[in-house]
């Protein structure tokens, strides 16, 4: 259903921008946005990996520096069938984990020194098994087309905006432009377009997490560990780092108070837990029976 959901926001994202994009900058802005946006996000994708690592100060770990960490990562790579990656421990006591690169064999996994910390072997494992569920759902293109299409849209709406305070738009992009719907597309269109993108992002969670209780096979270890992590990054935040980059990691380590639902990038971590106890005792059921 997660995957089925993943497919309907982006097609939503995507009719939203056709629809959208021509009536509010015509044609020719139209291209003009869509170009420079999925230069600019490509380029993201590409480097994503080294940038959202060196933006947290993420250092590169050797097997005999974190042997432990490291046999985990391999064993887990092996169950899923996956390349070994990179793996990097960040230098912050907040506990949390991330995985980027842009695909299988361009992997890392980074963990902070906190997280290393609070959760047992067994949480931790499953928290590891969620970051790889990550990299084998491909959840860093998935989220690079949505960031793609999102994008194009408020470029459209800001050129629409400046061209409506410089006087308008030239006559080859009259064509088929509507301006009561421009204007409601200026307003309106970032705004459904950061819904669904936090929308596809909520159901890349829930799915990165049923493939890490899986690839762990400790459903109730990932419940728990999301447990632990929810109430100590509250209490030791993140000092590195950007919210921009929320969406990585297996909490949100930027989450504001009032915050709504709808544009939060992930789901609530009572509802994730819920699931991950269904799945778990839903397995002990089958096994009684």
């Amino acid at each position: 259903m997660n995957r089925l959901k993943t497919a309907m926001l982006l097609a939503l994202l995507t009719a939203l921008f056709l629809w959208i994009g021509h009536a509010i900058a015509g044609q020719t802005g139209f291209m003009i946005a869509l170009v420079f946006t999925a230069i600019m996000n490509f380029a993201s994708y590409w480097w994503s990996d080294r940038i959202v690592l060196r933006m947290y100060g993420a250092q590169e770990a050797t097997e005999a520096q974190a042997p432990d960490l490291f046999r985990v990562v391999r064993d887990l790579a092996m169950r899923g069938d996956l390349p070994m990656p990179k793996v990097y421990i960040i230098p912050e006591q907040s506990p949390n984990a991330f995985a980027t690169g842009r695909n299988p064999q361009h992997a890392a996994v980074a963990v902070t020194e906190g997280i290393t910390r609070l959760l047992d072997r067994e949480e931790l494992k499953a928290v590891l098994a969620h970051e790889l569920g990550h990299v084998r759902n491909r959840d860093t293109l998935i989220m690079t087309v949505a960031a793609t299409i999102a994008g194009a849209l408020s470029m459209l709406a800001n050129m629409a905006m400046w061209g409506m305070m410089l006087g308008g738009r030239s006559d080859d992009d009259d064509e088929g432009g509507n301006p009561l719907v421009a204007l409601i597309g200026i307003i309106l269109a970032p705004i459904a377009a950061a819904l669904i993108q936090m929308a596809i992002s909520r159901s890349r969670e829930f799915l990165a997490d049923e493939a890490g209780a899986r690839l762990s096979g400790n459903p109730l270890a990932l419940a728990s560990a999301l447990r632990k992590i929810e109430q100590w990054s509250h209490q030791v935040p993140m000092h590195a780092g950007s919210p921009a980059t929320a969406h990585l990691f297996i909490i949100n380590p930027f989450s504001a108070e009032g915050m709504t639902r709808l544009f939060s990038t992930h789901p609530s971590t009572s509802e994730r837990i819920e699931r991950l106890e269904a799945m778990a005792y839903g397995r002990a059921a089958i096994r009684a029976n």
